[in-house]
C-alpha cells in the first residue's frame, strides 16, 4: 500500500499536465501496475493531491461550521414551531402540519405570536417529517419511563342492541360511544369523582363530564346535558355493561327522546374503541391518575373539562382510519388526513347551516393559548388539591410554562 501510494504521487503529478490521450494512456498502465479499478484509478490521481500537500497536516474545520447548503429553517423558524407544538399539546408531525394553517390564523389573531413573512411561509410549507426531526430534541425532554401497552381497537362492531329506533350509522354524526373513568388512584372503597365520555364516532366530537359517583341518577343528568350541549341531535349511544348505564331509567330517557341504545359485548373494550382511546387522551391525560373525591375537586374536574372540550373539538386534529389491508401477517392501516371535529361537522353537508354559523362564530372568539394557559392553571389547582388537601384561592398562579411565554 505504501508503495501504491508513493506511485500515485509521482503518476497525478504528470496525470494533471497530460493531454485526454495521454491520459487514457496513462490511466491503462497505471491501473496494470496497481491493480485498481480504472474508476476509482481515475479519481486518485485527478482528485489526489501532490506528494507535497500529503505531507502537510490539513488545517482542522472551524468548530460549528457546518457543511453543505445553509439550513432552510433557521432558529427562528424552529422556535415558533416549537411555541405552536407547545399551544396545540404536543402532537405527533402528521397532526401539527395539518393543525398549522388555522392555529396561526388564530394564535396572529389574538397577538399571541408575531411572526415574520419568512417564518410564517417556512412553517405553513414545513413537512411532517421535517417536524417530528426539528422537535426531536423537545420531545426528548419530556418523555416518560412507563407507557401503558393497551392499544385501542379499529372499527365498531358486534354491538348487541337494546332497543333500536333506527340502524346504528357510525357514518352519520349524533352517534356516540360513551363511557364513565373513575378516578380512583387504585382504592375502589368508598365514592370518588367519575368522568363521563362520549364521543361521536363519525366526527369525533367529544363531551366531557364530572360526575359525583357513578349513581344512575348523576349518569342520566350528564347525559341529558351532553345531549342539551351538542352541536347535532344526539341520535344514538353505545355503552358497555355497568349498571350505570343498563338501567330502566336509562333505557326509559332513550324511548323518550328516540335514542338508538345499544351496548357492546362484556369484557370486549374493541366494541368501544373511540371512546376508549379518548379515555387517555382526553381524560388521563389532563387529570392524571389520581383519587378525587371532595366537592372542591369535583368542581375543579367540571371547570377543566368546560375548558378542554373547546380546546380538544376547535383546535386538536384527528386522523380516522379509512381501511385495514391484511398482507400475510402484517396489517397495514391508511388513515384520512387529521381534521379537528370542528372541521369536520363543518365539512358534514348533514349538519345544518345555522349550526354552522353558530359554530364558526364561536370559533372566532377562541384563543388557543389562552385556553391552554387556563387549562394549565386549572390543572395545578386540581393537583394542588391531591398534595395538600385544599387550594390557597388567595394564592397567585404560578408562573407560566416556558413555551407559553
Amino acid at each position: 500500500m505504501v508503495t501504491r501510494k508513493r506511485i500515485t504521487q509521482e503518476v497525478a503529478k504528470r496525470y494533471r499536465k497530460a493531454s485526454k490521450k495521454e491520459k487514457g494512456r496513462m490511466l491503462d498502465e497505471f491501473c496494470a501496475l496497481t491493480g485498481y479499478n480504472r474508476s476509482y484509478a481515475a479519481w486518485a490521481l485527478r482528485k489526489g493531491p501532490p506528494a507535497k500537500e500529503r505531507t502537510r497536516k490539513a488545517p482542522a474545520r472551524p468548530v460549528g461550521l457546518r457543511r453543505g447548503r445553509k439550513p432552510i429553517y433557521t432558529a427562528e423558524v424552529r422556535k415558533a414551531l416549537v411555541r405552536v407544538w407547545a399551544i396545540l399539546d404536543c402532537p405527533c408531525g402528521k397532526r401539527l402540519v395539518a393543525a398549522m394553517p388555522y392555529t396561526l390564523e388564530a394564535l396572529e389573531r389574538f397577538g399571541e405570536i408575531r411572526l415574520e413573512d419568512e417564518v410564517r411561509e417556512k412553517l405553513l410549507a414545513v413537512s411532517a417529517a421535517t417536524c417530528d426531526r426539528l422537535l426531536c430534541s423537545e420531545r426528548r425532554k419530556l418523555e416518560i419511563r412507563s407507557r401503558h401497552k393497551t392499544k385501542p381497537g379499529s372499527l365498531l362492531k358486534h354491538q348487541i342492541p337494546v332497543r333500536t329506533f333506527s340502524d346504528w350509522n357510525e357514518g352519520r354524526v349524533g352517534f356516540l360511544e360513551i363511557d364513565l373513568v373513575g378516578h380512583d388512584d387504585g382504592v375502589t372503597s368508598g365514592d370518588y369523582c367519575q368522568s363521563l365520555d362520549a364521543t361521536d364516532v363519525r366526527s369525533g366530537w367529544t363531551e366531557l363530564r364530572a360526575l359525583r359517583n357513578k349513581a344512575q341518577v348523576w349518569t342520566q343528568e350528564a347525559i341529558d346535558d351532553v345531549r342539551q350541549k351538542l352541536p347535532f341531535p344526539l341520535l344514538g349511544l353505545d355503552s358497555d355493561n355497568g349498571s350505570e348505564f343498563i338501567n330502566a331509567h336509562l333505557l326509559r330517557y332513550c324511548e323518550e327522546h328516540e335514542i338508538t341504545f345499544t351496548r357492546s359485548r362484556p369484557w370486549r373494550k374493541n366494541d368501544s374503541c373511540y371512546v376508549e382511546q379518548k379515555n387517555y387522551t382526553a381524560v388521563r391525560k389532563y387529570v392524571g391518575y389520581f383519587r378525587y373525591d371532595t366537592d372542591e375537586q369535583l368542581l375543579l374536574l367540571s371547570r377543566l373539562y368546560e375548558v378542554l372540550c373547546l380546546y380538544l373539538n376547535f383546535f386538536q386534529p384527528q386522523a380516522r382510519l379509512k381501511e385495514k389491508v391484511r398482507q400475510g401477517s402484517r396489517v397495514k392501516k391508511r388513515y384520512d388526513e387529521p381534521k379537528t371535529p370542528y372541521q369536520r361537522l363543518m365539512e358534514n353537508q348533514e349538519v345544518d347551516e345555522l349550526t354552522k354559523r353558530k359554530l364558526r362564530r364561536q370559533y372566532a372568539k377562541l384563543n388557543p393559548a389562552q385556553l391552554m394557559r387556563e387549562i394549565n392553571s386549572l390543572q395545578r389547582k386540581l393537583f394542588k388539591t391531591v398534595v395538600s388537601g385544599s387550594i390557597d384561592h388567595d394564592q397567585e398562579a404560578e408562573q407560566e410554562s416556558v413555551y407559553l411565554e
